[in-house]
């Protein structure tokens, strides 16, 4: 895929907006990602949307090797299937965007989908047979925060990835349980978070009175506090740091240390109490009409790009991960007499990988910066000096290494 950066709308900025405190968006609106609509809303422009489909195709394939299915369900939500489980009331619930139809009857802006995709399976599970059932979807969540923060990565608005596995009985659940955990792990470790994100225990909240469990990346500009072992990959939320727990894990107070972390993904178990509020029952010819066992597996996609853009960036700008970047490669032609060699190798690079092209008249000195905070992963310039040799000059977004290469050299290098 090749994009010419003269066809893009959209333009860099020196400077970050007043209002906007968190490193995250004013990196990301800065670069021409994301444009900020208004205090916890923001919109995806067509680098920022590349980053998102990047990550929606790591987290769909281990979805899918899950046996998940993808489906897409309705923001707007029945009252009825939330007052059914005593969570359509403020009181319970405090997140909830609501308003009325003409008729005045009131609807909800989907916050979850715990209720309406229960109910939805009623006509499609009625049997022992039918199970498990485990589907997915990538949906736009609104819940009304008193006050939107860090950027990104806590929404007023936001793109989640909700997974729910319906499951004959606690044993078949817990065995799904487990694999979702390991699909979790893949995922942030393919997005280049696996050596800091933890896999951490905690409570249900609003969702569950079950147990559930939190996926947590170290992050300075995380709202959450956990607390890391020195010498094992093992960390313990705020709530459950206490002496019964290291007791129970033959741990020492002493052997962790503070840290501030984003929660990326939690996974909950609902038991059967949500499908006995929701008629959710399926027959068993050995005992009869049984309730199904729901479960609930949560990850933020575009809390991610925030996450990501928070960890992956210098004082010069964004340095993406290749597997999440917008583009592979950005090619930089510095004069008008070498376009026509720049153009025809980035059409040449973009039948194998995905390139950004600067093909717009400004100074060798405003595409660097503008190449420095967009990130991407590497870096090939096309001037007359480079010409002349009959070579490229090669770099890394992440570091300040510098190579001359043939063409053929770095098409060789990109493709292995």
């Amino acid at each position: 895929m090749l994009i010419h950066q003269s066809h893009l709308f959209t333009k860099t900025r020196k400077e970050a907006p007043s209002d906007e405190a968190a490193k995250n968006a004013q990196l990301l609106i800065r670069a021409g990602y994301i444009n900020k609509e208004m205090s916890g809303v923001y919109d995806y422009l067509p680098l920022g949307l590349k980053v998102i489909q990047k990550i929606k195709h790591i987290v769909s394939e281990e979805m899918e090797a899950l046996g998940s299915q993808e489906i897409l369900m309705s923001t707007l939500q029945n009252k009825d299937v939330w007052v059914a489980t005593d969570r359509w009331d403020d009181d319970r619930v405090d997140v909830w965007f609501k308003s009325q139809f003409k008729n005045g009857a009131e609807v909800g802006f989907g916050w979850s989908h715990e209720e309406p995709i229960t109910a939805m399976m009623k006509p499609h599970v009625v049997s022992y047979q039918d199970l498990p059932v485990y589907v997915h979807q990538f949906q736009q969540k609104l819940r009304n925060e008193v006050r939107a923060k860090s950027g990104i990565m806590r929404c007023r608005e936001f793109m989640m990835k909700d997974m729910y596995s319906f499951s004959r009985d606690e044993a078949s659940h817990s065995d799904f349980y487990q694999r979702a955990i390991e699909a979790y792990t893949n995922v942030f470790a393919r997005l280049g978070l696996g050596h800091i994100t933890y896999l951490t225990s905690a409570s249900g909240g609003v969702f569950t009175d079950k147990f559930s469990h939190e996926f947590q990346t170290l992050c300075e500009a995380g709202e959450d506090i956990i607390y890391v072992h020195k010498h094992e990959k093992v960390a313990l939320n705020e709530e459950v740091f206490n002496d019964q727990t290291l007791a129970d894990g033959g741990w020492k107070k002493e052997d962790f240390e503070l840290k501030k972390a984003a929660e990326v993904g939690n996974i909950f178990t609902f038991g059967t109490k949500k499908c006995e509020e929701l008629g959710l029952f399926v027959m068993n010819a050995h005992e009869g009409k049984k309730p199904v066992f729901l479960g609930s597996y949560g990850i933020g996609i575009t809390r991610l790009v925030g996450v990501l853009a928070e960890i992956f960036s210098d004082d010069k700008g964004l340095m993406w991960p290749a597997q999440v970047a917008p583009a592979d490669v950005h090619v930089l032609a510095l004069q008008d007499s070498v376009k026509a060699q720049a153009a025809a190798f980035a059409k040449q690079l973009g039948e194998k990988v995905d390139v950004l092209y600067d093909d717009r008249a400004l100074t060798a000195g405003q595409k660097f910066a503008e190449a420095d905070l967009i990130g991407i992963p590497w870096r090939v310039v096309i001037s007359e000096k480079t010409q002349a040799q009959g070579k490229i000059e090669v770099s890394k977004r992440a570091d300040a290494s510098r190579t001359m290469q043939t063409t053929e050299e770095f098409l060789q290098t990109i493709s292995s």
